[in-house]
């Protein structure tokens, strides 16, 4: 029964990718809280990659996974069980938010290789000491959000085969307790997200772990200095350092060695076009992030001889056209956000030999018509973002040859629906942002033609009850949001056959009632739903039972009171994550 290998090592996840949390939070209890209660469906031993699914007959080895932890109560130890059968039922367990603590002293000396507890709750230092009773056996662990304090991690020192380990945001290790990590050599991944244990000196420890590739310090905010302890890590190619607003220039230079790194995130801390200059010799360098910094166009010279870049963000720099045309070196780039800056239609005229462009960020910069032109050329585009622009309908002429782009936002631009009509020709379009009051249902109409959107923004369009007939053409819709004002009960009707939404935003459109809720109880694929500032009313709730995939409600400015929507979730929607009012 163990013959099903629980998981090959090339296939590690890169727990720091997980979860993604907006820099604007800290890590307070309410975050914690949000975070532990999302639903449990990335474990690293996916449902999907156990092949389940509808209409799948289960295989023996899964019978004897759900029964077992049917009945986990009844068992006192699986030491000696196949360690991939004793691995499965550890996942499952977890998955299901299962797993206690009495349930956990069944799995001691298991032999276990991935031990994922990220974000789950009630883990401490004595579950810790189950993890470590893998000893050699254990490869992967994450424990992030949990209570491990210091001791729990020396626990740690006779895993020494651990190559990944996750301890994002957990307060109660210090740096002191980032010393026991310096015996783990066999690390090749290790994340301390918005670690307040993670200091300058704490980062001694990292000395010792020459076999890193990735490394996760976002957000710590005391490891100005510390970075002289990676030059050594010759083998590191992942390092992010994302809203670390400690990090200056001088941290910068003990990077110059570390010829490997392909992936280099530094988003808002405090680097100079000097800190910059550091990075050129970088020669593998895939994927720079500078959002935030106090860069100037300058800083292009050095990052133009960046042969392997494909990836580059520069939002949010306060970057002028002078030294854009230092740009034009980059010609492998892929990816390039210069959102939020204030370039004009000069600086796009060095992005029209960036020919391998497959997705340009523009949002807020002062560009117009005459910019778009310099565009026509990049055939590769899939995604372009032109929100907040001066963008108007006579630009989007030069857009028709790019025949590969799948999304676009126009958003808060002079377009009208003259415009729409210059982009239905575009037949990959998936996704259209189109926050506008200048668009209304004539423009709508002219969208009919892309039956493969999946994504709708229709946020401020002046949309009727007469123009809602054209959604009958996007079955494919799992995004659909139409917020402008005018949206009645009878415009609900031709969205209520959209079986494939996932999101639903009506918000602001006064006169829907509970008959709308009716209408849409059989969009059970719907994840968040917001029918804010309506006429529904606590008697429409009944209508929403069968929607049990849904996780965020907002019912903000409506007849339905806190009271009621509590009862909701008690009774009928128990996986509701997010809910207004409340």
């Amino acid at each position: 029964m163990g013959g099903v290998c629980s998981r090959k090592r090339s296939q590690l996840v890169d727990e720091g990718d997980s979860p993604q949390t907006s820099p604007r939070f800290s890590k307070t209890s309410s975050l914690k809280w949000f975070l532990l209660s999302l639903p449990r469906t990335n474990s690293d031993v996916s449902r999907k990659g156990q092949g389940e699914g509808p209409g799948r007959c289960p295989s023996l080895m899964d019978l004897c996974v759900a029964r077992v932890c049917k009945d986990i109560d009844k068992y006192s130890s699986f030491m000696m069980l196949p360690r991939d059968l004793s691995q499965q039922i550890f996942n499952k367990l977890v998955q299901s938010n299962c797993l206690t603590e009495a349930s956990l002293q069944t799995f001691k000396d298991c032999a276990l290789q991935d031990i994922c507890l990220g974000e789950y709750p009630g883990v401490n230092d004595a579950w810790m000491e189950v993890v470590a009773s893998q000893r050699k056996s254990l490869l992967s662990v994450d424990i992030s959000c949990s209570e491990v304090t210091d001791g729990g991690i020396d626990l740690l020192r006779d895993c020494s085969s651990i190559q990944s380990l996750s301890c994002n945001y957990c307060d109660r290790i210090s740096e002191y307790g980032l010393g026991m990590l310096s015996g783990l050599s066999n690390l090749t991944s290790l994340s301390f997200k918005r670690s307040t244990g993670v200091t300058a000196e704490g980062m001694r420890a990292f000395t010792n772990l020459i076999n890193l590739v990735n490394l996760d310090l976002e957000g710590c905010l005391k490891i100005h200095g510390g970075l002289i302890h990676l030059k050594d890590l010759t083998k590191l190619e992942s390092l992010n350092m994302r809203y670390c607003n400690c990090i200056a220039d001088s941290d910068i230079k003990y990077l110059t060695d570390l010829t490997n790194l392909k992936d280099l995130q530094l988003s808002c801390c405090r680097i100079t076009d000097l800190g910059v200059s550091y990075l050129k010799g970088l020669s593998k360098l895939t994927h720079l992030n500078l959002e935030g910094c106090t860069v100037t166009a300058a800083c292009l010279e050095a990052i133009s001889g960046l042969a392997s870049l494909i990836s580059l963000n520069l939002s949010r720099c306060g970057i002028y056209d002078d030294g854009c045309e230092n740009i034009e070196g980059l010609k492998k780039l892929k990816v390039l956000n210069m959102g939020f800056n204030n370039i004009t239609d000069a600086c796009l005229v060095h992005l029209k030999e960036l020919i391998n462009l497959e997705s340009l960020n523009l949002d807020s910069c002062k560009i117009g018509d005459e910019g778009v032109q310099y565009l026509k050329g990049l055939v590769l585009l899939q995604s372009l973002e032109l929100s907040d622009t001066e963008v108007g309908s006579n630009g989007l002429q030069h857009l028709s040859g790019l025949r590969n782009l799948q999304s676009i936002n126009l958003s808060f631009t002079s377009v009208t629906d003259i415009g729409m009509k210059k982009i239905s020709t575009l037949s990959s379009l998936k996704s259209v942002n189109l926050d506008n009051r200048q668009i209304t249902d004539v423009g709508l109409a002219a969208l009919t033609s892309l039956t493969g959107l999946t994504h709708l923004d229709l946020f401020g369009a002046r949309i009727t009850d007469y123009g809602t007939n054209c959604f009958r053409c996007f079955k494919n819709l799992k995004s659909l949001e139409v917020c402008g004002g005018f949206i009645t009960d009878a415009g609900v009707k031709n969205i209520k056959d959209l079986k494939a939404l996932t999101l639903l935003n009506l918000s602001q459109n006064v006169n829907l009632t509970d008959k709308t809720l009716e209408m849409i109880s059989g969009l059970t694929a719907l994840v968040n739903l917001n029918v804010s500032n309506s006429r529904v009313s606590n008697a429409g709730l009944k209508h929403l039972k069968d929607l049990q995939n849904l996780r965020s409600l907002s019912l903000d400015s409506t007849r339905v009171t806190a009271n009621e929507m509590k009862k909701l979730r008690a009774t009928t929607l128990p996986h509701l994550i997010s809910m207004r009012p409340e």
